[in-house]
């Protein structure tokens, strides 16, 4: 199973990085496997540390993939790295093993430190179509225009029928990308 997850690493600079990912957990481990090249992964063998996030701000997802991926975020309770503001709980993480790839390698992380901050309040499921089409843009590349264009008019009908206002700005964020990534593929100009 995949939890799609908020991950923080720190930055050479030591300012946080945040990126969306989607974790798997085996054995009271945790792993993560980021595509090469990525910031994330470049942090994570860098400093053998990292935090997810868990999250139903669904802007952080969508800002991630849309050049806003400047967050409130604090310092870590027991290792060298950020949590979220937006956290309604987070993990602390420590590498304990590497398994090579040379696309996506596998991460295995132990958790030092894990805490609740505030009761989740349930499922809404305009936050579920906002990571649905948050996964869509990751994959604008890869996928048929079609297809997107298909995906999104089905994603619609939730953000239409339960979002608010946190939904209703992340969707229209990631609804602007596609359109934007649209265009440069027609070869037109986008303000």
């Amino acid at each position: 199973m995949i939890y799609e997850t908020v991950i923080t690493t720190v930055n050479a600079d030591g300012s946080a990085h945040i990126a969306p990912f989607g974790i798997r957990e085996r054995d009271g481990m945790i792993i993560i496997a980021p595509f090469r090249p990525s910031i994330s992964l470049d942090n994570l063998l860098r400093t053998e540390r990292a935090v997810v996030n868990l999250t139903d701000d669904v802007r952080v997802f969508a800002g991630a993939l849309t050049g806003r991926r400047v967050w409130p975020v604090r310092r870590a309770e027991k290792i060298e790295g950020y949590v979220l503001d937006a956290a309604l709980a987070h993990r602390e993480l420590e590498l304990a093993d590497i398994k090579e790839d040379a696309v996506r390698p596998e991460l295995t992380f132990r958790v030092v430190h894990e805490a609740m901050h505030t009761a989740f309040r349930g499922f809404n499921r305009a936050q579920a179509a906002v990571l649905e089409a948050a996964v869509l843009v990751s994959r604008l590349h890869m996928l048929p225009p079609e297809k997107i264009a298909a995906e999104i008019a089905y994603l619609t009908i939730a953000i239409e029928k339960t979002a608010g206002d946190r939904e209703r700005q992340a969707w229209s964020w990631l609804i602007e990308r596609i359109e934007n990534y649209n265009a440069e593929q027609r070869g037109e100009n986008q303000a």
